[in-house]
């Protein structure tokens, strides 16, 4: 048994070391296992046992407490007299003995409790040192490997994290951007949309196709955006194939549409690179629908935009000439506009103000 203890004892210490997880915690938890176990052998004496871990001298013992009684009425959880002197030779009946049990079965349990105990616990100290690691990192962009892609439904499993601490993460085939090629052993830059928990440990769920995703790569591209000088103000985006993004600084001396161009086109280019050529257009916000609107619609000219009465929607006017470009190849370019604006957009010709005149 002792030795079973010490091998024990430096277990704990060895998880403490390697895994953070505090020794008190895994005691705490054998301590309540340990009485868990015996009062299923032991049911009339539970309420008395009582385990005592001393990580000094690495030793586990096990006490029952049993009243001194004159005559025994409940074995379980009285002692007699003269067995009570054997242990305390100055036992009066009404005292409380406190008895070690000493018996092969306690051995054998304790071992194997113990050993549970450990893995259970270095477990879940383990997920919730993850939980807590990747919760943190909620609505970032980290980058990960690839390390499996399921043939049948197309989700990959995603390595990241660092050090200790990694994890695989889910990127389902719906957060995939539609054609983009992803195979074992790439390296993504991924967003972490959410941390769950489950009984199988934390669950993270990334995205590639996230609007938020372009919104973190301009932080860290553009300083001006990450110290707060520049303001995303709203973003939509079409993964894999166009993104409108409308910034805005409230300091008249900062052209914010410039900070996130950077000098010679440096910043967007490398923000569209990561996206894998996906289109980016950088839109100037405005307070005034009118104008904010009619910035959205870019690259297409606008030439008057109406607000009408019922609810936010618009009626915009444009060069007859410019008509495909304002709605876009599938209406995307309108539909992209409408999601930034939050307006809906009628978009007509200039020959259609001319014929209804």
């Amino acid at each position: 048994m002792s030795n079973m203890n010490a091998e024990f004892f430096s277990a704990i210490e060895q998880i403490e070391k390697e895994k953070g997880i505090p020794k008190e915690y895994m005691l705490e938890k054998i301590t309540q296992a340990l009485t868990t176990a015996f009062r299923r052998d032991n049911e009339a004496a539970a309420s008395n046992l009582t385990v005592e871990l001393d990580p000094a001298v690495k030793e586990i013992r096990l006490y029952v407490k049993k009243e001194v009684a004159d005559p025994v009425e409940n074995p379980a959880l009285q002692i007699s007299v003269d067995e009570a002197r054997a242990i305390n030779g100055s036992a009066e009946p009404g005292d409380i003995i406190k008895m070690e049990i000493k018996t092969k079965e306690f051995g054998r349990i304790a071992a194997q409790t113990a050993r549970q105990v450990i893995i259970q616990g270095i477990r879940e100290a383990e997920r919730s040192i993850i939980f807590d690691e990747f919760t943190s990192k909620e609505h970032e962009i980290l980058t990960g490997v690839v390390s499996r892609i399921d043939l049948r439904t197309g989700n990959a499993s995603i390595r990241i994290g660092s050090g200790t601490e990694t994890t695989e993460a889910l990127l389902a085939v719906g957060e995939q951007v539609r054609g983009e090629r992803i195979a074992e052993g790439d390296r993504l830059k991924v967003y972490v949309v959410e941390v769950r928990k489950s009984t199988r440990g934390p669950q993270v769920l990334l995205s590639r196709t996230h609007p938020g995703l372009v919104k973190r790569l301009f932080e860290l591209e553009v300083p001006e955006i990450f110290d707060g000088t520049v303001q995303i103000k709203s973003i939509a985006r079409e993964a894999g194939s166009r993104t409108k993004i409308a910034v805005w600084s409230d300091d008249p001396n900062v052209d914010p549409i410039g900070a996130c161009v950077g000098p010679r086109g440096g910043r967007v280019n490398s923000i569209v690179s990561e996206l894998h050529g996906e289109k980016v257009d950088i839109i100037k916000y405005s307070e005034d629908p009118r104008e904010y609107i009619a910035s959205a619609l870019s690259p297409a000219d606008v030439l008057d935009v109406e607000l009408l009465a019922e609810g936010k929607s618009c009626r915009v006017l444009v060069p007859d000439d410019q008509l495909s470009l304002a709605i876009g190849k599938e209406g995307q370019n309108a539909r992209l506009a409408a999601r930034l604006t939050g307006y809906k957009i009628d978009i007509k010709p200039e020959s259609y103000e001319s014929e209804s005149e």
